[in-house]
């Protein structure tokens, strides 16, 4: 199964320049480490956006879940990077009860199982 409506899926601006991209982030900084290692940067942060955007319609579901927002879905698979190196990648995203398209929650580098 694939992440439902991926089509109108979105990535919230704040959700990378206010904590994937942000190295000082409390729960952030070593995502931002390393998907700044990876060519990722906040000038350019629609960059990163984009690529989870592809990332999170190109793999299946891993997991599912509902919680009191709504449902709660996990993708796994390779992100494409500006300097083209290959990451495998977790991503997360949340379809709020009432509607119907999936929001990134977080995303973060995993070593592949």
């Amino acid at each position: 199964m694939r992440l439902p409506n991926s089509e109108q899926a979105w990535v919230p601006r704040e959700k990378i320049t206010g904590y994937l991209l942000v190295k000082e982030h409390e729960d952030g900084g070593s995502k931002a480490n390393r998907f700044s290692k990876l060519g990722f940067s906040i000038e350019q942060w629609e960059t990163l956006a984009q690529a989870l955007l592809v990332q999170g319609a190109s793999y299946d579901v891993a997991k599912i879940e509902s919680n009191r927002y709504g449902m709660k879905y996990v993708v796994e698979g390779n992100l494409d990077t500006p300097s083209g190196e290959a990451v495998y990648v977790r991503s997360v995203w949340q379809v709020k009860w009432g509607t119907e398209e999936p929001r990134l929650i977080t995303a973060y580098p995993i070593r592949r199982s």
